[in-house]
């Protein structure tokens, strides 16, 4: 009984393995064990070192390689699995290494436009911050911000241009509309480069009276100094 238990578990295994989404080889989970291994090199050695005005900010990774390689895999070839471990790990480095401990914020996460959003089917972001919170315990608000102009992308534009792009991107979304909440606000973005799409962000939350604690991003593209 029991080899015949096992060979069913051992075929069960073999039908429910997929391709890693990064080096093609067989894997039950979102990673290989290989990829998985590269990804967690990646980890900022002090990832509160952008905690700072006027925008804190806690990176778990460095945007660059594999880290860089899974973000594009996840927003363009249609791997939204990838989002869970990213989100997992983001959720116990902020529980290893949370600046404010004595905070409990309620996660937003930034918005997809509505166009892009039905293009791509799903907002990374948006399932990042699910896995930060099943992580973390603290409460998920979908729908705290919303995208109101669609936007060029803002890879290969220059600082300037990239604030233009994003001036009045965002509205306050339906759940802060006529409550806004009474704890700060923690967004959650996949990655953060210049910041302009976290001003913008904040910018709004703060113009309807709405304290922001800072922002949390799978990776960054400031380097550990």
């Amino acid at each position: 009984m029991h080899i015949w238990i096992k060979n069913l578990t051992g075929l069960l295994n073999l039908f429910l393995q997929s391709h890693c989404p990064l080096c093609q080889r067989a894997t039950s989970q979102e990673f290989c064990q290989n990829c998985t291994r590269q990804l967690q090199k990646c980890q900022r050695k002090d990832p509160i070192s952008l905690w700072q005005e006027p925008i804190p900010v806690f990176g778990w990774g460095e945007y660059g390689g594999p880290v860089k390689r899974a973000i594009a895999a996840m927003k363009y070839e249609n791997q939204p699995q990838i989002a869970r471990p990213l989100g997992q790990w983001l959720g116990e480095a902020w529980l290893l290494n949370s600046p404010r401990r004595d905070s409990h914020p309620v996660v937003v996460p930034i918005p997809l436009h509505a166009s892009k959003q039905k293009q791509r089917k799903y907002n990374q972001a948006a399932l990042i911050a699910q896995s930060f919170c099943e992580i973390t315990g603290l409460k998920l608000k979908l729908n705290g911000l919303a995208r109101v102009r669609e936007t060029e992308a803002q890879f290969g534009l220059s600082v300037s241009k990239r604030e233009k792009n994003l001036n009045q991107a965002f509205a306050i979304g339906q759940e802060f509309r006529h409550r806004p909440p009474n704890v700060p606000v923690l967004l959650v973005d996949d990655i953060y480069t210049t910041g302009a799409t976290a001003r913008s962000a904040v910018q709004t939350l703060r113009q309807y009276g709405i304290v922001v604690l800072g922002l949390v991003a799978v990776a960054t593209a400031v380097k550990d100094g």
